[in-house]
């Protein structure tokens, strides 16, 4: 969901130029040595930060979505925002058919609810492969992932390798890996950046239509996303760490 902010919160906008720094200068350093990069853009809130960084420094990284096939309405509506408002026509990487279709043959339309394992399976189809594809190739990735969305997530550092990924592994980069969420939404309010529009339906992590839900005051920023599940095991697969 958005975060209401103070645009006059004298701390609040010395944090975010900080932070804005810091990012911009990784992510030219990431344009300019790891070359061919990608920002892998979920379109969340911190992905449109991301987004609005590149584009504004005009970086050479290219920006890719995964289309899942099962994302709500508002997520397409954005990605035709984005393309209204920056002129950029996102790289959208699609499940492949024959993958979905012995998934759903075999396990049902909405077997992810059923386990843990079936949903990471639909996971793997839906999003792991065509990352896999998206990646081939590239020096090094980039995502919005910050440290404080979730358990899963607890010291998530700025840079890491990923092996499991690219043509023998590849640098990762989470260059707001130390930004909180009010410094997210300051700079999106801030410099009128569009954002999904379930943000503000409470729906602060946004993922396919079926496994996400809004979240009540108090619950954890991902507590919508796979519901059903315990906390420890909300992950996609995308930032798991595999052998």
């Amino acid at each position: 969901m958005s975060v209401q902010v103070n645009p006059d919160d004298p701390a609040l906008l010395a944090a975010v130029a900080t932070r804005v720094g810091e990012a911009r200068r990784l992510l030219r350093e990431i344009a300019d040595t790891f070359s061919p990069a990608a920002f892998a853009s979920s379109l969340g809130a911190e992905d449109m930060v991301l987004t609005d960084l590149i584009v504004h420094d005009r970086l050479d990284i290219e920006i890719f979505s995964l289309d899942t096939g099962r994302l709500p309405p508002e997520t397409y509506d954005l990605i035709a925002a984005v393309k209204n408002r920056y002129g950029l026509t996102l790289r959208l990487y699609s499940p492949r058919h024959e993958l979905v279709e012995a998934y759903t043959r075999s396990n049902g339309i909405n077997a992810f609810y059923e386990s843990v394992e079936l949903r990471k399976a639909c996971c793997f189809v839906r999003k792991v492969e065509p990352l896999q594809r998206a990646l081939a190739g590239r020096k090094a990735w980039i995502t919005g992932m910050r440290g404080g969305q979730a358990a899963t997530r607890d010291g998530l550092p700025v840079r890491s390798f990923d092996a499991a990924n690219g043509d023998g592994g590849l640098e990762k980069f989470n260059p707001l890996a130390a930004w909180s969420e009010r410094e997210v939404w300051a700079y999106l309010k801030l410099n009128d950046v569009p954002y999904n529009a379930l943000h503000d339906k409470f729906y602060p992590s946004i993922g396919c239509a079926p496994c996400t839900r809004p979240i009540t005051p108090g619950e954890d920023v991902r507590a919508g996303r796979w519901w059903w599940e315990n906390p420890q095991s909300k992950e996609c697969g995308l930032h798991v760490k595999r052998a």
